[in-house]
């Protein structure tokens, strides 16, 4: 028998309001319609399915208050972080939000109706509080930037009545609901089960983590990763899921199952932590492993820690007799080669030998195709994430030129293309300010604000290519800082990004034009011309800066492959 959800009754809305479906579903197209953003689908998925129960909503300004002040809902009931649909202004006005009115959730993915809000208030939240008391209150904190930055200025509590379930495409024979893994554990004849959270792949270490954890506590193990939002920076779930399904088999046979969770963290630590064993006994297991700084974000840009090493063990701690689920302290392990296995930190006797790999080291080790031990992972785990993460040799990234016309930008950029070409190993893209303009940007003028959209299209665009492994060399006039840092931004999201300023002097930029465009600007027939009537922002941190009027253009590209080289780029070739 799977351990009792928390407030005792499973809030179910899918299964409750099923036989009410064809009237809602009728209902909800008739309404006024919010679209919900990714973080919003992933709150009210685990609201319709009883993965946040007590909740049957999203929380009104009692309830709201009561769990950032005290770790409570109104009814007194634990719960330690606020599940809020927020608005803004606008939308309170467009769709009539007040006390009573009912509003359909839309999926703004398919537009798929999804549940309907009865309103039971709409109000403007303390945001400094919630800060504070919630996530500590540090700025730089992801869940307090966030606040400040995207949330909205307004909640909107409410009952709510399901419609549709989100639609899923990936891994849908993992996707469990609550009832659905509780009704697993019956059939497996679980009675006993061991929750390990995780958001990174899993190593060896981590199997034999949750092995002692379910041998010495006569248990099963859930592996529940979460698939939701996580952090910045984060491994995709897609190889994470791949990683997880390749580890199952070295588990004993019948000792562990594989489910995800929809859920978006807030990284939010001590009470995050307490909200995950909540969750975890939604779902049915009886004990939940809580790991050192678990839900942490991490240091601050200070190098200082937001939250202590062992704070979320205590405040699952303090709280266990009322959560009904007991905690298991993560126990750092660690390899020793002279025997073969993993054993705690805390275990192991003075001078005996250990081994290790942090996690800056594997992916120094991705990155450079260097061998990663099997006392450290299994071969089927490192084959996963060696597809997902290709040595630098065989990783995408994106050279962006910037400087005046007839700077040379147009020549370096066509003899690298030409110079990759001929090394081989990955596609070459060539991007070019006059044929970007002819053919992706040909409705933009030249004011800043249609500059700026130029660059951010090649940016996109860039980011995809580089993604996919390819080189891409830009050289638009890229006249505007913020722009290329937005570029720079989104492109380093997949791959390298470098900024070369070919910083060729406006006057030698103007001597040596045979087309005569200078002299065009100058006699005003040409609008916005950079570095006649409009302004060219020098950039203060390019990664290479060169000059055609005292460089050939082969000395150039032999600096930018040698750049390239020193970052492991061009190994292979």
């Amino acid at each position: 028998m799977s351990n009792p959800p928390h407030g005792g009754v499973l809030k179910d809305l899918i299964a409750r309001d099923l036989p009410r479906h064809a009237e809602l579903e009728v209902e909800a197209e008739a309404l006024p319609a919010l679209l919900l953003s990714e973080r919003q689908l992933c709150d009210l998925e685990l609201i319709l399915n009883g993965g946040f129960s007590p909740l049957e909503g999203f929380m009104n300004q009692e309830d709201y208050n009561g769990v950032v002040k005290d770790n409570r809902l109104a009814s007194g009931l634990l719960f330690s972080m606020p599940i809020t649909l927020d608005v803004s202004e606008e939308t309170v006005s467009e769709l009539g939000l007040k006390a009573g009115a009912r509003i359909t959730l839309r999926d703004f993915r398919d537009d798929r109706n999804l549940a309907i809000l009865t309103v039971d208030d709409v109000y403007k939240p303390d945001k400094a509080l919630e800060a504070k008391e919630v996530f500590g209150g540090d700025e730089e904190h992801p869940a307090v930037k966030f606040l400040y930055e995207t949330a909205k200025e307004y909640y909107v509590g409410g009952k709510l009545e399901a419609v549709n379930k989100l639609q899923h495409y990936d891994f849908v024979d993992l996707r469990y609901s609550p009832a659905e893994i509780r009704t697993h554990f019956d059939k497996l004849g679980w009675s006993r089960v061991v929750a390990f959270q995780t958001r990174n792949p899993m190593h060896r270490a981590h199997r034999e983590l949750t092995v002692r954890a379910a041998r010495s506590h006569h248990a099963n193990v859930l592996i529940h990763p979460v698939v939701g939002l996580t952090k910045p920076g984060d491994i995709d779930h897609f190889t994470r899921v791949r990683v997880y399904k390749a580890l199952l088999p070295r588990y004993p046979n019948g000792m562990a199952v594989l489910g995800l969770l929809p859920l978006a963290m807030r990284m939010g630590g001590p009470r995050e932590a307490i909200w995950h064993a909540i969750i975890r006994k939604n779902h049915g297991a009886t004990h939940f492993i809580v790991g050192r700084d678990h839900a942490g974000p991490g240091k601050n840009s200070k190098g200082v820690d937001f939250y202590g090493p062992y704070d979320a063990q205590y405040a699952v701690e303090k709280y266990r007799d009322e959560l009904g689920i007991e905690v298991v302290p993560f126990q750092m392990m660690t390899y020793l080669p002279d025997s073969d296995e993993y054993a705690p930190v805390d275990e192991i006797p003075k001078g005996v030998r250990t081994l290790n790999i942090s996690g800056t080291e594997l992916r120094a080790r991705l990155r450079s195709g260097r061998e990663i031990p099997e006392w450290f992972s299994y071969p089927e785990v490192v084959k996963v994430l060696r597809e997902s993460h290709p040595p630098r040799s065989q990783q995408g990234f994106t050279v962006l030129f910037t400087g005046y016309p007839n700077s040379g930008k147009d020549q370096i950029a066509r003899a690298l293309q030409v110079t990759l070409n001929q090394q081989g190993g990955r596609s070459v893209s060539l991007f070019l300010g006059e044929n970007i303009r002819h053919e992706l940007s040909s409705e933009l003028g030249y004011n800043r604000e249609d500059r700026d959209k130029n660059i951010a299209r090649i940016a996109f665009v860039a980011s995809e290519l580089t993604r996919s492994g390819a080189a891409v060399i830009a050289a638009p006039i890229a006249p505007f800082d913020k722009a290329r840092q937005n570029a720079r931004e989104l492109v380093e999201k997949y791959g390298d990004f470098y900024l070369v300023h070919v910083t060729t002097p406006l006057e030698y930029c103007e001597k040596t034009d045979k087309r005569g465009i200078y002299a065009k600007a100058r006699a005003g027939e040409i609008e916005n011309f950079t570095g006649v009537n409009d302004p060219y922002e020098a950039p203060a941190k390019a990664d290479l800066v060169v000059d055609c009027e005292k460089q050939s253009v082969r000395s150039i590209v032999h600096q930018i492959v040698l750049l390239l080289e020193s970052q492991g780029l061009l190994d292979r070739f």
